[in-house]
């Protein structure tokens, strides 16, 4: 699984111009999810991502998590991040997992930053044509790969 993580202010996603998912402080999680992806990669990446200290402390170092700060997330999902450039002008995306099998996963993860403590997940609609607005806070992005977390 990949995941962008965008440190945001508030952000929100439409469908058909209704918005369908919406935050205030916290993250932006754009997710990917390849072949071979299970809820053990789900589970790894839900818990590094509660807990990851990004978000800034009195002294303004970047020192608290999304649990520290009550924070929100809004995950998007985005097959787009197992594109592959290496050859001619347009992408590939045969590294991508099956719909129905992402989409799986996906939901596997939001379940699981419920469960590691995150107070409210907002998520896009699979497999919609989605419209992404967000204020990035830093600006902070972030890229995180399971397979380079194991």
């Amino acid at each position: 699984m990949r995941a962008v993580l965008q440190r945001v202010t508030n952000a929100s996603v439409t469908v058909d111009c209704e918005t369908v998912g919406e935050i205030g402080k916290g993250f932006l999680i754009l997710l990917g999810v390849t072949h071979g992806d299970t809820q053990a990669e789900a589970e790894l990446l839900a818990r590094k991502i509660s807990g990851l200290r990004v978000f800034s402390d009195e002294q303004d170092k970047m020192n608290l998590s999304l649990l520290d700060i009550e924070g929100e997330a809004l995950v998007v999902s985005q097959f787009t991040l197992y594109a592959d450039c290496k050859k001619g002008r347009r992408p590939s995306f045969t590294d991508a997992a099956k719909p129905e099998e992402a989409d799986q996963l996906y939901q596997t993860f939001v379940n699981l930053l419920l469960q590691h403590g995150i107070r409210k997940v907002e998520t896009g609609r699979f497999g919609a044509d989605m419209k992404v607005s967000l204020l990035n806070d830093g600006p902070v992005t972030i890229v995180l790969d399971t397979d380079q977390l194991k």
